[in-house]
């Protein structure tokens, strides 16, 4: 398996290591608010988030969808602290409406992840899940170990250089 093989593979499963993801949000002024959340990931790399419609987080998402989410190694894991592994996407929020069939697959998802406490949140009608769909992002393994993901293609990963660095 050559090198960027084995990272690529890296970056499949790299979501599947944490629980939670940090998120960046800002307001109607753009002022930002970062929080977290746990999550459950499609097979398109969509991010689905079940969050209180009293928290910032879901306030600012409702006013303007757009939303960094940031999948971090955790501290106690990495050999160095200055270079955590982490996979960043760039995403567009979209409300899934209560009590559809896409809305009860994904609670079902929340469930089966997190188990009992679910059952509690889905009694409560402030909570909401958001679909995160990620238009590009990037995967830092380490120093000088950085890559590209696009919107193109989700699944692959470019290595970073100063000849494809993002404008944004």
């Amino acid at each position: 398996m050559s090198q960027l093989a084995k990272i690529q593979a890296e970056y499949e499963q790299f979501p599947q290591e944490v629980a939670s993801i940090m998120i960046s949000t800002a307001n109607e002024k753009g002022i930002p608010n970062a929080s977290y959340t746990p999550f459950v990931m499609d097979e398109f790399k969509n991010i689905y988030i079940y969050v209180s419609g009293l928290s910032t987080h879901t306030v600012n998402i409702q006013s303007h969808p757009y939303v960094s989410v940031l999948f971090i190694e955790d501290e106690a894991k990495t050999p160095n602290i200055f270079a955590r592994r982490r996979l960043n996407f760039d995403c567009t929020a979209t409300l899934i409406e209560r009590e559809t069939d896409q809305w009860n697959q994904i609670v079902d998802q929340f469930q089966a992840r997190f188990g009992e406490i679910i059952e509690v949140l889905r009694g409560l009608a402030d909570f909401r899940i958001f679909q995160l769909t990620p238009t590009q992002g990037r995967f830092v393994i380490g120093f000088g170990a950085a890559y590209n993901i696009s919107g193109d293609n989700l699944n692959q990963i470019v290595y970073l250089n100063k000849d494809n660095i993002p404008n944004s």
